[in-house]
């Protein structure tokens, strides 16, 4: 992996995307990565093989589609999983029972329930729940037994921006490990381990595949000494992705920068139009000049996202209302795909999170979040438009 990091790291990410860990098929000289459906490997000798033993362990199309997003995001190693909760269960056995990990406190659902609803229980981690825009609850938060950072910017689902030199630094002079969720902003927007981060994760389903038709996750690091154990419990653990699944991730990941431009270029018209429409009572954009970090993204994003949040007015039912309405918008979970997609967090992708945490954080019933895809915007305004307006 490292040697084809080098042979890539001297070109643009647009073609990184492309050619990282992508050779063409010694055998039959296929451009396209081979889909490797086997699960085990025929061997010299007992113990002698050429690389490969056992799929769960290695597999060639998951060798190539790991190579392709350590160069992505500008590290030495990948480690591909069968879901971004996979990735993230799998990291979290880093650390031993009693250990406290600081964790944003606006954070996707299916993190916190692994986290309080999991991970307190069997493994006996503490976690702690911070507003990591305001390095003082970081101090606070703070004790002996603190282990690590779980960091997510823009957040899950209020988009507030954490200051990732300000906090990484701040992690690394308490010897903590500092763990960042990049998948709203993949690396075309936004690399973490350029910050300092130890590790960076995605939720490969999302942006990095961007067809909306696998499961996936993924870990990239920069330490040598992380990438084997993390390697270890990979394969002691077992959760990892099928070759097919590897394969749709690296085919999305060849266009995954003109989709990124894409993306942020139809959420910005998007978000424009709201923040003037009457229905809506506020609107939570990045790349808005009203977005209070909005200094902050221009400094460490290469892009505003194609994520917007949004509150209307009338609450829950008002927003219930508009997103039964929308044509284009199809009323789904997940992010991230070509298509576009709207939801209520309180009532779903948040819904594990308890309703007093969630109106404490401003997770309310009126709050709408919209993954914006690659339709022609106006198309996109003018489906907005009627759901809010009838």
């Amino acid at each position: 992996m490292k040697e084809t990091r080098k042979e890539t790291s001297s070109y643009h990410i647009e073609t990184i995307a492309i050619h990282a860990g992508q050779e063409p098929d010694p055998a039959t000289g296929a451009i396209m990565t081979p889909v490797y459906l086997t699960s085990t490997y025929v061997q010299t000798a007992p113990g002698k093989h050429k690389g490969y033993e056992y799929s769960r362990t290695r597999n060639p199309t998951r060798t190539a589609l790991e190579a392709n997003l350590a160069a992505l995001e500008g590290g030495e190693y990948g480690l591909a999983f069968a879901s971004g909760c996979a990735a993230l269960a799998t990291i979290m056995h880093l650390f031993k029972s009693g250990n406290q990990i600081i964790c944003c406190d606006d954070v996707y659902g299916g993190t916190y329930r692994l986290f309080e609803k999991v991970l307190k229980e069997t493994h006996g981690l503490e976690v702690t729940f911070v507003d990591m825009t305001d390095p003082k609850n970081l101090e606070k938060a703070l004790k002996k037994k603190s282990a690590a950072l779980w960091i997510e910017t823009p957040t899950n689902p209020l988009l507030k921006l954490i200051d990732l030199r300000e906090v990484i630094r701040w992690g690394r002079e308490k010897r903590l490990l500092t763990c960042v969720d990049n998948t709203f902003m993949s690396p075309i927007f936004q690399r973490p381990l350029e910050f300092g981060a130890d590790l960076v994760m995605h939720s490969t389903t999302k942006y990095l595949n961007g067809h909306s038709d696998v499961i996936g996750g993924a870990v990239i690091t920069n330490s040598a000494g992380i990438y084997e154990r993390l390697r270890f419990l990979q394969n002691a653990i077992g959760a990892v992705p099928g070759p097919m699944d590897s394969w749709l991730v690296l085919r999305g990941t060849k266009t995954l920068a003109l989709r990124m431009e894409r993306h942020a270029a139809n959420a910005l018209k998007i978000a424009a139009f709201l923040e003037k429409h009457p229905a809506v009572e506020r609107v939570i954009y990045p790349g808005l000049k009203s977005h209070p970090h909005h200094e902050l993204a221009k400094q460490q994003m290469r892009g505003f996202g194609g994520m917007i949040s949004f509150v209307v007015k009338g609450g829950k039912e008002k927003a219930i209302e508009v997103t039964k309405k929308t044509k284009l918008f199809a009323l789904a979970e997940s992010l991230g795909g070509v298509e576009s997609l709207i939801e209520i967090p309180a009532i779903m992708t948040h819904a594990s999170i308890p309703e007093e945490t969630r109106e404490k954080l401003g997770i309310k019933g009126g709050l709408i979040r919209l993954s914006v895809g690659i339709e022609h915007a106006d198309d996109l305004i003018a489906d907005l438009d009627q759901a809010l307006t009838q």
